[in-house]
């Protein structure tokens, strides 16, 4: 890599279920690009709210917002830093419900509260010439790291049999932090120029696992989509095959680039 300063592109895609308006979404994705003159490093992050859980699509909302906060609010990426923040997020839930439509809404809010995935990262020395991911993972939304075509590394480390299964994850209710510290996942580790990392919720992540082990899963077709509707043309023809389960899908790109070159953002 020489001496070159690293930049980052960011792009992020969103299809949802199958017979489900736009708006229905539960998945949530955010990235800020950082400041590298300032030693900022760029934020990405990708949750997954549960189908069951109560009032999702607020719940994962609060978790990007917050993460990606830039009053100095967003959680450092380390045990104790996340503990914290985990903690700081179900307190603003208990201290903030809605208006209830119903007895059951209410006792559901209180009762069983909110669930989502989670996967934060950081991509560091951005400005330099030795860039490096780290990043946090709560459940089966992954992060790939692809170069010259392939995958070199795949965080959280799932096998196609562990998705399908109740998930880890960021809980609304303080009665799960225990789960929620010894199930966190970390891990980092260097890019180079020309690297990409996916950030992916579960039904493409799971695909792309399988197809990982039995043939090439397009990794070069991931990694040079810029238009939504071809995002959202591949997750189509997937399901139709059979390939992927019916589920809202999420990826979130970012391509490590010379410093000159500009931030790319398309949106769902």
């Amino acid at each position: 890599m020489a001496d070159r300063a690293a930049a980052v592109e960011l792009v992020a895609f969103s299809v949802a279920k199958m017979g489900s308006d736009d708006s229905e979404w539960e998945d949530c994705a955010g990235y800020d690009p950082g400041d590298p003159a300032r030693g900022r490093p760029a934020r990405l992050i990708v949750v997954d709210g549960g189908t069951e859980a109560y009032d999702a699509i607020r719940w994962v909302g609060q978790l990007v917002t917050s993460f990606l906060d830039g009053d100095g609010r967003s959680p450092t990426l380390d045990p104790s830093g996340l503990d914290r923040w985990f903690g700081t997020l179900q307190q603003w839930w208990a201290e903030t419900p809605p208006e209830f439509a119903n007895v059951f809404e209410e006792h559901k809010f209180h009762e069983s509260g909110s669930f989502a995935t989670f996967l934060g990262c950081e991509v560091r020395g951005l400005g330099g010439p030795n860039p490096r991911w780290a990043a946090a993972a709560l459940g089966d939304t992954v992060l790939f790291q692809v170069r010259d075509g392939r995958a070199i590394a795949q965080f959280p480390g799932l096998a196609a049999e562990d998705f399908g299964v109740t998930p880890e994850g960021v809980f609304t209710e303080p009665t799960q932090r225990a789960r929620m510290r010894a199930a966190l996942e970390l891990r980092e580790g260097p890019l180079l120029l020309g690297d990409h990392l996916l950030l992916a919720t579960d039904a493409l992540a799971e695909w792309l696992v399988r197809a990982t082990a039995t043939s090439d899963p397009r990794w070069h077709q991931l990694t040079t989509i810029e238009h939504p509707q071809v995002f959202r043309d591949l997750v189509d023809d997937l399901r139709a095959s059979g390939a992927m389960k019916n589920d809202d899908v999420t990826l979130l790109r970012a391509h490590v680039t010379p410093a000159e070159a500009g931030v790319v953002v398309v949106c769902q």
